[in-house]
């Protein structure tokens, strides 16, 4: 009851009236409006705009709520809640998460915990149903695609790769012990002068750490790491779409990578490792999402090679394969007239013929046309043609030296988009875009900085950092700042 003030009816003197009777819902009303304005921002988004019944599949579900003998004292969207914002909050240490579960009663009450859990729960919650993870990663790749294509079409239908390792906390990685291999090294290189210390390093370190054998020797960024590898595909505009983790499951389902040291140069063996993994990874994101289609892939140099080329443009249907030159692949050629961009070149003074436009017909092979460079456009009287004004002409033809290049008969210097022109240069500027999601998973969200070497914890923690990101996307697009897709701390602020 509230207090009201009333005039009083026998000589108009004021008289208080301190109770005023409230009904049982406006009782309900207000302490749900206490409750909603308490709400973190955060909170209230995630509340409103995910359904995450719809993004948990029924059998995840299922397996959670498998009888065991006993009931489940936490529910299954707490656990997935709780981890998803430990990753937006960059807390690296279960610790923390639970300290702040026990002194937030918000957060507790967003993520549906009673009683707050202890840190092996999490940890078993991410090895036991890490495929299921996975399986909420993958619907919301298909959630996303739809919002990518309406930010930005052309780098939405770009696709991204590139690899990473993720390095774990084993002793290896701690710089004493590189120091101590080094020393090793130079105390071999004073018996033997023609030995390199540093390239005699990478001989001396194990493929893998002691305490995991899944913990794999790397070469990462310029530096010696024991790390964890995985592969990312991106569109063009940064999103994830498909996330590989080269464990001992994609190993046994592709034999044919090679895992072993083949050379003695790092540098070679990593470009080797890198290239064998793009095309099976292509094919695992093929099978579990057979409608996505893209018709540009970008990648850097360690993927130049022939048959790479031949799969992307003729398996895969990209039309276009942006992949700089890599010298070591580069075979002699034998025709002098074609400059390292595939583009022929003039024979007096090696200049570069101009190009023309894509030449086809019934029946015809698609051909590339160039022309010279002093070639113009005349109109006579039969119509347009071209005349060269070269005053020092290579052929005694009007019309100019003329040069027709079939790309079909090879796809590494013509991978449907020709070489050094503008639009390549444009589009290779994008494929920044993998390594900026690859920074922002290990170090924003935290991946990098885990204390584990479990290769199931770390791969969970990869997928949750994927489904982080994507989580965000959708609350830019029902926000309408879809400027902020990769800023899920800038978006709720």
């Amino acid at each position: 009851m509230t207090s009201n003030n009333q005039p009083d009816k026998s000589g108009g003197k004021i008289m208080r009236n301190k109770y005023e009777q409230m009904s049982l819902f406006d009782t309900y009303k207000s302490v749900c409006a206490s409750m909603e304005e308490d709400k973190p921002k955060l909170f209230r988004l995630l509340d409103e705009h995910i359904d995450w019944d719809c993004l948990i599949p029924a059998r995840f579900y299922m397996a959670f709520y498998l009888n065991t003998g006993r009931p489940r004292k936490y529910p299954l969207v707490a656990f997935l809640k709780s981890l998803v914002l430990q990753k937006i909050f960059g807390y690296v240490n279960d610790s923390v998460l639970l300290v702040t579960l026990r002194h937030s009663r918000e957060m507790r009450r967003f993520c549906g915990f009673s009683k707050v859990p202890e840190a092996a729960k999490l940890t078993r919650f991410k090895q036991d149903f890490l495929p299921y993870i996975m399986e909420v990663f993958e619907r919301l790749v298909e959630l996303t695609e739809p919002i990518c294509r309406a930010m930005d079409a052309e780098l939405a239908d770009c696709l991204i790769y590139d690899t990473t390792g993720i390095e774990s906390y084993v002793a290896e990685n701690n710089p004493k012990f590189f120091s101590l291999k080094l020393r090793q090294a130079k105390f071999m290189a004073k018996t033997n002068p023609d030995t390199d210390p540093y390239r005699a390093v990478y001989g001396l370190l194990p493929d893998c750490a002691a305490a995991n054998t899944a913990v794999k020797q790397q070469y990462i960024n310029g530096h010696f790491c024991y790390a964890q590898k995985a592969g990312l595909l991106t569109n063009g505009l940064g999103i994830v779409r498909h996330i590989a983790f080269f464990d001992e499951d994609f190993q046994k389902s592709h034999p044919e990578i090679l895992v072993e040291k083949r050379t003695d140069n790092p540098d070679a063996d990593k470009e080797i490792g890198d290239s064998r993994t793009l095309l099976p990874v292509l094919r695992d994101f093929g099978g579990k999402h057979p409608a996505l289609r893209y018709s540009t892939f970008l990648g850097d140099a360690a993927f130049d090679s022939y048959d790479t080329y031949r799969a992307l443009l003729k398996e895969f249907g990209f039309t276009r394969a942006v992949i700089p030159m890599n010298c070591r692949n580069t075979a002699s050629r034998h025709d002098a007239l074609l400059d390292d961009f595939g583009i022929p070149l003039c024979p007096h003074d090696g200049a570069q013929l101009k190009f023309q436009g894509v030449c086809g017909g019934k029946n015809r092979s698609k051909r590339l046309k160039f022309v010279c460079p002093e070639t113009v456009t005349v109109r006579t009287a039969s119509g347009v043609s071209l005349r060269c004004t070269c005053e020092n002409p290579c052929t005694p033809s009007k019309y100019g030296r003329c040069v027709y290049i079939y790309p079909d008969a090879d796809l590494r210097l013509y991978p449907g988009i020709l070489r050094g022109s503008s639009e390549w240069s444009e589009l290779y500027a994008k494929r920044t875009a993998v390594e900026r999601s690859i920074g922002s998973f290990k170090y924003v969200l935290g991946v990098e900085q885990r204390k584990t070497f479990n290769p199931l914890t770390t791969k969970a923690d990869l997928f949750l950092a994927g489904i982080v990101q994507l989580l965000c996307v959708v609350l830019a697009d029902v926000l309408s700042q879809r400027s902020l897709f990769r800023r899920i701390r800038s978006l709720t602020a």
